[in-house]
């Protein structure tokens, strides 16, 4: 397995045959039919950091009617499920063309109040948020996830909150230390060495 396979899902390759499935999560009693394909990040199955960070953030999240921003959406499963949950709008983006495609074509069979666009982190954003969700992508670089974390806080509400998820082996205590300047971080779960933590602006 070479580099280039491992970095596929936050790049775009035209030659990538698609092998549709679908993917079925129930949280709240409510059901969620994903349909996913090669190319795209946790393509067979729900991502376990991304769960986790979903179910804190219901657990710990009192507000609904929010105005979401998904970075990194792949094929919509932080966006979906929180927009569903908290009946709220979100906006899902991704670099990568065939997880836009996806994510909206998810949205729109979960029956979601939002969009889905290409955008290269916040390129294609002018809005700001009540909450910002993302689990960055790791294999991507430092640089590419501080870009998404720290640039967070120009697209944050006054009261706004940034959730992300990293694994504790994948420099999650040195990603902290450079959003301290920045932010006022918590850690709001550790499981099965994933550290889910919630950012507001200092």
């Amino acid at each position: 397995m070479n580099g280039d396979f491992l970095e596929h899902y936050f790049t775009n390759n035209s030659n990538l045959k698609s092998e549709m499935r679908k993917i079925v999560y129930e949280n709240k009693g409510i059901v969620f039919t994903f349909w996913s394909d090669l190319g795209v990040f946790s393509k067979d199955k729900i991502d376990f950091g991304s769960r986790v960070l979903v179910e804190t953030i219901v657990k710990e999240e009192k507000r609904n009617h929010l105005n979401i921003l998904d970075v990194g959406c792949g094929y919509g499963f932080l966006g979906i499920v929180l927009g569903k949950l908290l009946d709220s709008s979100v906006t899902m983006i991704d670099v990568n063309l065939r997880a836009v495609h996806l994510c909206e074509k998810n949205r729109k069979e979960n029956q979601i109040n939002g969009n889905t666009l290409v955008s290269n982190a916040y390129e294609n954003i002018q809005e700001k948020y009540d909450m910002i969700v993302t689990n960055p992508p790791i294999r991507a670089g430092k640089e590419t996830v501080l870009n998404i974390l720290l640039n967070a806080k120009n697209y944050l509400t006054p009261e706004g909150v940034l959730w992300f998820v990293i694994r504790k082996d994948q420099g999650a205590k040195s990603i902290i230390k450079n959003l301290e300047e920045t932010y006022k971080i918590e850690i709001l779960e550790k499981e099965k060495g994933f550290y889910v933590m919630r950012a507001k602006n200092c």
